[in-house]
């Protein structure tokens, strides 16, 4: 009986631990996306997304929707983890889509 009390409370730790473990993984690993007007390029907007632990964003998919949520501009994250398009002349906002839970949106009204 003792033993199987010792291997509870050893599998629980265990558990416990596993999970400490893994929301801290998941919590350093945000998606972070931000997005300026071009200053050399006209009607330009660049936008440079990554992840709080530094990890790269190439191939990380972008989307810049309308108000309606209809997709405007697809595209993905190029090698140096930035994606530029030109600013559409409806209202929109930009999605950086990097995967469950790890999605940022960024309104035309925060674009500088």
């Amino acid at each position: 009986m003792k033993n199987i009390l010792s291997v509870r409370r050893l599998l629980f730790g265990v558990v416990v631990s596993s999970i400490s473990l893994l929301s801290f993984s998941v919590s350093a690993h945000s998606p972070v996306c931000n997005c300026y007007n071009d200053e050399e390029g006209e009607n330009q907007i660049i936008c440079e997304g990554g992840f709080s632990d530094g990890a790269s964003a190439e191939g990380v998919a972008i989307r810049v929707l309308d108000d309606r949520e209809r997709v405007l501009i697809n595209g993905v994250m190029s090698e140096d983890s930035t994606f530029t398009f030109a600013r559409p002349d409806a209202d929109f906002h930009v999605v950086y889509d990097a995967g469950d839970s790890h999605q940022v949106t960024v309104y035309m009204d925060e674009i500088e």
